[in-house]
């Protein structure tokens, strides 16, 4: 005999299903959540009368068949589950709202003053989510999870940051743990370099590599390692602090840095890079600066393709890459498809849309009586 709690079991399993269903496809019709889920259409047609009743779907219009009458559609109601996503670049600060669907909201920049640039973590994070919120006419309270982007090292093990050298008022231990408290909701941190790399992956120049290496390229210098579709992150979380190993009298940060970039820029009188060809002595230059910086992934690592990001790789565009993928065929052991990024337009925080999707998802689901 069946347990007495098999069957309301079985309806919640059911109705998880259903969300997720309408997450990935969009408004559905009985018939098609019934084909999708394997179940019958009466079964189908009381799911959805539960989602309704839960606050969950509402009816989206009508969709016309090949035969028959129109059949009703219902999309699930996202402006109850929403989250943020947070990109510190030292003083500049973006965010933005992320929901369930795939329309993105309006992004808000904000550039830090003396005195929010020493601010406590929480207070910093807080106040772009009131900017996000703002901006996108959210209600707060819909927030569920907030996703921040830092150019630092995190350690999810420990919930500790490491190599954080510019933000002063984050703490080094207990950091998403204390933030999530003041906030009132999960708070995921992760270093930018791997969001870009999550960004790529997901619809990006990643998509169809089994693995590749991402050198972000900004003022300071970070490498996030694809391996088989998962970041590397490493025992604690540093796996990819490239700009700290020495590279002659500098580092690998100094030799590459954006003032670096600029300088050799200035040199080469080379103010749009991105229009110069690779055979330019300035593409030609950087190349062999850039070659010398991803040269570590590749001897350890050893991955198919390599993607030159962040703010110098994206002003780069092709012909730095091409010079890049010329240099290291004609200077070193390793010949690897060297490309330029598919995600130029905020990568940081589309790679933070992508992680907090999954985070909007669950709270939805879990909101299933």
């Amino acid at each position: 005999m069946p347990s007495p709690g098999v069957p309301a079991l079985l309806r919640e399993l059911n109705d998880r299903t259903a969300v997720a269903l309408l997450a990935e496809h969009g408004p559905m019709s009985r018939f098609e959540l019934a084909q999708a889920t394997g179940l019958s259409k009466p079964t189908a047609v009381e799911i959805l009368r539960r989602l309704e009743s839960a606050g969950l779907v509402r009816a989206a219009g009508e969709r016309s068949g090949a035969r028959g009458p129109n059949a009703l559609v219902s999309a699930l109601i996202t402006e109850r589950f929403r989250a943020v996503a947070v990109d510190i670049q030292g003083r500049c600060v973006r965010s933005t709202v992320v929901d369930i669907g795939r329309a993105p909201f309006p992004v808000v920049t904000h550039v830090m003053s003396d005195d929010e640039a020493v601010e406590d973590a929480a207070r910093m994070l807080d106040a772009a989510v009131e900017r996000a919120c703002a901006a996108a006419s959210a209600d707060r309270a819909s927030i569920v999870a907030v996703a921040a982007g830092l150019q630092a090292s995190v350690d999810h093990r420990s919930d500790s940051l490491s190599f954080l050298d510019e933000m002063p008022g984050w703490p080094r231990s207990g950091v998403a743990a204390a933030l999530a408290e003041a906030l009132g909701v999960p708070v995921l941190l992760e270093n930018d370099a791997n969001l870009a790399a999550t960004a790529e992956r997901a619809g990006g120049a990643g998509r169809e590599a089994a693995g590749f290496a991402l050198l972000w390229l900004a003022d300071g210098v970070g490498l996030a390692l694809d391996l088989d579709g998962a970041v590397h992150t490493g025992a604690s979380g540093a796996a990819g602090e490239i700009g700290y190993l020495e590279a002659g009298d500098v580092t690998i940060g100094e030799l590459v840095s954006g003032d670096a970039v600029a300088q050799l820029a200035e040199e080469y009188h080379a103010p749009d890079p991105a229009s110069l060809p690779a055979e330019h002595p300035f593409h030609r230059a950087l190349a062999a600066r850039v070659g010398a910086a991803i040269l570590p992934a590749l001897a350890v690592a050893d991955p198919g393709l390599v993607i030159l990001h962040g703010p110098s790789g994206i002003a780069g565009g092709a012909p730095l890459a091409e010079a890049t993928q010329r240099w290291l065929a004609e200077r070193t052991r390793w010949s690897v498809p060297v490309v330029p990024p598919a995600v130029v337009e905020s990568p940081v925080l589309d790679g933070a849309r992508h992680r907090l999707r999954a985070h909007v998802l669950a709270a939805m689901q879990a909101a299933v009586a």
